[in-house]
């Protein structure tokens, strides 16, 4: 198989595709869209105008979480659990990574210091959710494997490396299960390396442009961290 994997350099739900790939040691093309001048080629293989696609061969798949499946289905090592009622709830966790990232988006697009807030307590409340089902000896969401569900909570995690170091902290205060299930999948190298070198510093810019209280709040930072050199 000929397989490239059509991408946008910021979008959380290619790198779950790119990871799943490297986790399966099998070689794919990246190619780059601007999803704001997106060309005719690309709305001929997307129907939803949306990344990630899977080009195999000449064959289109679309939508992040049919193609970790297809992959996971055609290629070892098998990231999803043999057992059928462990594969559903892990699909289920999938599907709730997700919606934490819906929350993401809300949090750096709310308007004001009172919108903000209250996204940041809707991701901790999810993140506690989350630290009541992992297990108590690590590394992974499943324990020992790395699964589809580390595909998806990899990417999700890396923001808070960027939030973080924007001056918004605490996301994950007394949740210790949740602080290092983050740390063990952000040096898997498939991690790693679903995103390209600049990946921060465009994430950074992203941030800035919404316009958000995040994005005052982050422009206020790097002005509090110019003036004294001047």
């Amino acid at each position: 198989m000929q397989l490239t994997l059509i991408s946008h350099t910021l979008c959380p739900y290619v790198q779950r595709a790119a990871i799943v790939l490297a986790e399966k040691e099998v070689a794919f093309e990246r190619r780059y869209v601007d999803l704001a001048h997106k060309p005719d080629w690309f709305k001929a293989v997307s129907p939803l105008g949306k990344t990630p696609v899977l080009m195999v061969n000449d064959d289109a798949i679309f939508e992040s979480a049919v193609i970790c499946e297809y992959l996971d289905d055609t290629l070892l090592p098998r990231l999803h659990p043999a057992d059928a009622l462990k594969r559903a709830q892990h699909r289920a966790w999938m599907e709730f990574g997700s919606g934490v990232l819906n929350t993401i988006t809300a949090f750096y697009n709310a308007p004001d210091a009172a919108a903000l807030t209250r996204q940041r307590e809707n991701l901790q409340q999810r993140f506690a959710q989350l630290e009541a089902v992992l297990p108590g000896q690590g590394p992974y969401f499943a324990g020992g494997s790395f699964s589809l569900v580390d595909a998806v909570f990899g990417p999700m995690f890396r923001y808070f490396d960027v939030l973080e170091k924007a001056g918004e902290t605490g996301f994950f205060d007394g949740l210790p299960k949740v602080r290092a299930w983050r740390t063990a999948l952000a040096a898997r190298p498939s991690v790693q390396q679903a995103v390209g070198s600049s990946y921060a510093a465009e994430l950074q810019r992203f941030f800035l442009a919404r316009g958000s209280e995040l994005s005052r709040r982050i422009a206020a930072s790097q002005c509090r961290k110019v003036i004294p050199m001047l």
